[in-house]
């Protein structure tokens, strides 16, 4: 639990039956983070992608249902620009997100980190969000990133 002086961090876990070097491939692939990224109900397309420290990424998902009070940008959509802040190569990429919203609710910038390391049966894979928004609630967004995670479990465990 947090207090008013501690920010929010949400964090999932799961080991990925893939090489370190496989995953952190496909956090950096635009046709596979589209493919794999977007949680369940939702699909997702860049705009624009840079995948290098200091890249600006503008990421569009849109609700196959549009939930009840509508996306963070639209009725059913949700679009973030984020700036990748750290790369370190097969083993932790951080960026800075900002939501499209003009609800003040989802303003700020969010840190999400994605860490990865060797753990038997394949690789752990840690996915951190620090200063979130007030307007996401914590169930949701943990639910949506473990969604994340298993896509990506299902990508890179193809053959």
């Amino acid at each position: 639990m947090t207090s008013d002086f501690e920010p929010r961090v949400d964090r999932v876990s799961r080991v990925l039956p893939a090489s370190a070097s496989r995953i952190f491939g496909a956090l950096l692939d635009q046709a596979a983070l589209e493919s794999w990224l977007p949680p369940a109900g939702m699909t997702g397309s860049y705009r624009r992608f840079e995948p290098w420290v200091g890249g600006r990424s503008v990421l569009e998902l849109t609700y196959s249902e549009a939930p009840a009070g509508g996306g963070k940008t639209s009725e059913s959509l949700d679009v973030s620009e984020s700036v990748l802040v750290e790369l370190v190569d097969g083993e932790r990429i951080a960026q800075q997100v900002v939501f499209e919203s003009d609800d003040p609710r989802f303003s700020g910038t969010m840190t999400m980190v994605w860490e990865l390391a060797e753990f038997p049966g394949g690789t752990l894979v840690t996915v951190s969000a620090y200063d979130v928004p007030s307007g996401i609630s914590q169930s949701d967004h943990v639910d949506g990133i473990s969604s994340s995670l298993e896509n990506l479990s299902t990508f890179v465990g193809r053959s």
